[in-house]
C-alpha cells in the first residue's frame, strides 16, 4: 500500500494547471464543476452523502451534483461576498487549481480575479441557446488576460438530441469571434454535464465526436510556467543588513525572481535609478548559488554599495525594460466608486507603490461588440478601458502581452486602500498575426 508521503511525493512531481470556469447563468456551471469533482473522485464522502439527503428531500431520483458548488451561491445571494470560490483536486496525472467564477453580468469584475493567473479558461455555453452576449462578454475578458488556452463546453447536448449540427454551429461562431481578439488556441468539446457525457467519461450518445473529454484535455494541455524564457526581473521587497559581529558588511536584496534567470558575475541595472552593477553572489536557501531563476526567492548580492529599496527593480543591463512616467494601459474596474479622469490615485506595481493621477480615459469597451465608446469620462464597476496614468515617480514596466508579472498593476484608493482597478500594460487585445491556431487530428480544435 502506498504511504501518505509517497502519495505526496507522486502529487509534488505532477505538473499544475490553473483554470477558470465562466458560463451564463443557468448554463449549468454548478453542475459541471460538480461533476467534474465528482467523476474524478475529489469529492468526500460526507459531501457527497450530504447532497444525496438534499437532492432525496428535494425528490429528486439522482444527486444534485450542483448542490457541490451551490452552497457558495446561496452565501453570495445573503449578501456574503465572496469573489471566486477555489478548488483543489488532483488526478494522477495533474494537480488543479479550478476558479469557479460568477457567471452575472455585473460579476464581470469577478471574473477578472479568477482568470488572471489561469492557464486556461472553460467557457459553457447551453446548446439552447448558442452564443450569447455573456458568451461574448467571457471570451474578450480572457482575450484582455492573454489566457493562453480557451476551452468552449457546449452543455446540454442531451436537450438537442445530441445533433452534431448544433455543436459544429456554435463552434465555428464562438472560434471565429475569439480567433479575432487574439485568442491563441480554442478546444470546442460537447457535453452533457447533468449526463456526464465527455465530462471525464467519453459519451456513448456522440460517437461522431473524436476529441477528448473536459478532464482529458485539462489533463493533457501543455503548461508553460517556463518564466525562465522571458528576460529577468527581480523586484526588491527587503533589503537585508545584519550589521553583526559575524556580517558587518553584509548587504543583500531579498525578493522573488519574477521572471527570467539572473547569474553571478552578470552586469545589472538597478531601476529606476538606472545605476548599474554586477552580481557578486546569489543565496538561496541559506547557501550561495552561481545560479537563480524564476520563480525562486533569494538574496542577491552587488559589487557596489547603491542605494537601492524595496519597490526597485533589478535586471540584467542587457535588456532591462525602460522606465516611464505615462502609463498606458487597459484596465477592469473593480470598485463600486467609479473611476473618473482627474482622479488622484495609487499605482502597485511589483513591489513598487507610487503615487499618480488619471490624466485621460480615452475609451470604455463595450464587450458584447467589442465597439470603443470614446472619452466616457469615468469607469464605474465592471468596465473595462483605456487609461493614460501620470506617476509621480518612474515605473519599470513591461507589456502584459510580454510578461503578466511585471505587466500589470493595481490602482488603489489612497484614502482608504480600495483597489480601483486591475490593469494591463501596453496593447489591449493580441493581433491574428500574434497567435497561431492549429487543428489536431479529429478536427474539432477550432
Amino acid at each position: 500500500m502506498t504511504s501518505t508521503t509517497e502519495q505526496f511525493a507522486d502529487l509534488s512531481a505532477t505538473t499544475l494547471l490553473r483554470f477558470a470556469t465562466a458560463g451564463s447563468v443557468d448554463d449549468g456551471k454548478s453542475t459541471l464543476v460538480g461533476r467534474l469533482l465528482h467523476d474524478s473522485k475529489s469529492v468526500l464522502t460526507d459531501q457527497m452523502e450530504a447532497v444525496e439527503a438534499v437532492s432525496a428531500q428535494r425528490g429528486q431520483e439522482a444527486p444534485d451534483l450542483a448542490l457541490l458548488t451551490d452552497g457558495l451561491r446561496a452565501e453570495r445571494e445573503q449578501g456574503i461576498t465572496i469573489d471566486v470560490a477555489y478548488r483543489y483536486f488532483a488526478t494522477a496525472r495533474r494537480r488543479f487549481i479550478l476558479a469557479d467564477t460568477p457567471g452575472h453580468v455585473q460579476y464581470t469584475r469577478n471574473m477578472v480575479t479568477g482568470a488572471s493567473t489561469a492557464d486556461l479558461a472553460v467557457v459553457l455555453v447551453d446548446a439552447r441557446n448558442g452564443v450569447i452576449e455573456q458568451t461574448r462578454r467571457h471570451a474578450a475578458v480572457a482575450a484582455l488576460l492573454r489566457v493562453p488556452h480557451v476551452v468552449l463546453a457546449v452543455n446540454k447536448m442531451d436537450l438537442v438530441g445530441y445533433e452534431e449540427s448544433v455543436f459544429a454551429s456554435i463552434a465555428e461562431e464562438f472560434t471565429a469571434y475569439a480567433s479575432d481578439l487574439g485568442v491563441p488556441e480554442i478546444t470546442a468539446i460537447p457535453i452533457s454535464a447533468l449526463a456526464g457525457d465527455n465530462v471525464v467519461e467519453p459519451s456513448a450518445n456522440m460517437d461522431w465526436y473524436g476529441g477528448p473529454t473536459v478532464l482529458e484535455h485539462l489533463e493533457s494541455v501543455p503548461v508553460s510556467h517556463d518564466l525562465t524564457a522571458c528576460p529577468a526581473r527581480f523586484p526588491v521587497q527587503y533589503v537585508i543588513r545584519p550589521q553583526s559581529a559575524e556580517h558587518p558588511d553584509y548587504r543583500g536584496y531579498a525578493g522573488q525572481i519574477a521572471s527570467g534567470v539572473l547569474r553571478v558575475g552578470e552586469a545589472v541595472t538597478v531601476l529606476p535609478s538606472g545605476r548599474t552593477s554586477t552580481v557578486v553572489g546569489i543565496d538561496a536557501l541559506g547557501e550561495s548559488v552561481d545560479i537563480a531563476w524564476a520563480p525562486q526567492s533569494v538574496t542577491l548580492r552587488l559589487a557596489d554599495d547603491i542605494d537601492i529599496s524595496r519597490g526597485d527593480l533589478i535586471a540584467p543591463s542587457a535588456n532591462a525594460p525602460a522606465t516611464t512616467q505615462d502609463v498606458e494601459a487597459t484596465v477592469c474596474h473593480v470598485a463600486d466608486q467609479p473611476l473618473a479622469v482627474g482622479a488622484r490615485v495609487l499605482i502597485k506595481h511589483t513591489t513598487r507603490t507610487v503615487k499618480a493621477i488619471v490624466k485621460e480615459i480615452p475609451s470604455r469597451l463595450t464587450l458584447d461588440d467589442l465597439s470603443q465608446h470614446p472619452n466616457p469620462g469615468q469607469l464605474v464597476a465592471n468596465d473595462i478601458g483605456r487609461v493614460v496614468v501620470r506617476t509621480a515617480e518612474p515605473l519599470a514596466l513591461d507589456a502584459y502581452a510580454d510578461s503578466r508579472r511585471t505587466g500589470s498593476f493595481l490602482l488603489i484608493d489612497p484614502a482608504d486602500g480600495t483597489t480601483l482597478a486591475a490593469g494591463m500594460a501596453g496593447e489591449s487585445f493580441a493581433s491574428k498575426a500574434e497567435t497561431t491556431v492549429q487543428a489536431d487530428e479529429e478536427g474539432w480544435d477550432f
